[in-house]
């Protein structure tokens, strides 16, 4: 069974390059642009992943992620931080809210991949 992975990522470059790499490596992928619909299509979707950008205009991904995490459903599915605003204190500030993964844009491919395994196989 492929494992799934809902990509939120408001910058339609970024969203199509996660979506056809994670899609060449076997991954179900969904993707969202619009941040405020993240949530609800995760509890559709059921990811076993969540790739979530953190600067986007609507909403910030970081309340996106303490949401996700107060919510019983969505608490259980790790989540990937990306974000190309990588300043002193961020990674701390992401992992605090609940993000399981972190990585700086511009991401390479490799490790971006390296992080998504990790992460994905955690959910078993």
């Amino acid at each position: 069974m492929a494992k799934r992975i809902l990509v939120v990522e408001d910058n339609d470059l970024n969203r199509k390059l996660f979506c056809d790499v994670l899609k060449s490596q076997g991954y179900v992928v969904e993707p969202v642009a619009d941040g405020r619909e993240a949530l609800g299509r995760a509890r559709e979707f059921v990811p076993n992943l969540i790739i979530m950008d953190i600067q986007m205009p609507e909403v910030s991904g970081l309340d996106l992620i303490e949401e996700a995490k107060a919510d019983p459903v969505l608490r259980p599915i790790p989540v990937l931080a990306v974000t190309a605003y990588a300043g002193k204190g961020d990674e701390e500030r992401i992992r605090d809210a609940g993000a399981e993964g972190y990585l700086a844009k511009p991401v390479s491919i490799g490790p971006f991949m390296a992080a998504v395994k990790a992460l994905v196989e955690r959910t078993g």
